[in-house]
């Protein structure tokens, strides 16, 4: 498994619009998040991505995802991509908070990456300019992709690689 971080801010860079219009809130209240994930279709698609959303937004989390995505970068592919941000603040006030995150979390994957198969992972933590209702920050986009043979065991590879990123969240924010 590949997994990395990288600072992607200014010049035309996307920003993680938090709040969106359709955005379906899971962390607010974690005992209503399994009634309200069949509301995301990527989810209702996809299971593994379900578990991973709620694992991200469950009570104890440090940080709350916005917005996620699956698609098919080519036949025997998955992907999918999740924008977190820190509970505490609705975003980080500065890149280099992110930035410790991302190191800390980049550092439990390697602990926590399932033993190397067949198949190929990468984990990419994206540091992103963020607006969450009245505040600016940071946040961070993380893209999980898995390959393999064919399309079945790359969705399984996908799912195993979310279950280890899950775990690999760090308990608390850095410093």
């Amino acid at each position: 498994m590949e997994a990395d971080w990288e600072v992607e801010i200014g010049g035309g860079a996307p920003v993680i619009e938090a709040e969106w219009h359709g955005l379906i809130d899971l962390w607010s209240n974690p005992k209503r998040a399994g009634e309200r994930i069949v509301e995301i279709d990527e989810a209702a698609s996809f299971p593994a991505l379900g578990a991973l959303l709620l694992a991200l937004n469950a009570d104890g989390s440090p940080i709350w995802t916005s917005k996620c995505d699956l698609w098919t970068p080519e036949p025997a592919a998955l992907a999918v991509y999740v924008d977190m941000l820190p509970r505490a603040g609705k975003a980080f006030a500065s890149w280099q908070l992110a930035e410790a995150f991302c190191r800390d979390f980049v550092a439990n994957l390697e602990r926590a990456a399932p033993p190397k198969l067949s198949q190929e992972y990468n984990v990419d933590l994206v540091i992103r300019q963020a607006i969450a209702g009245e505040v600016d920050g940071f946040g961070i986009t993380a893209y999980l992709s898995a390959s393999a043979g064919c399309r079945a065991d790359a969705e399984a590879a996908l799912a195993t690689i979310m279950a280890a990123f899950a775990d690999a969240l760090p308990p608390a924010m850095p410093g």
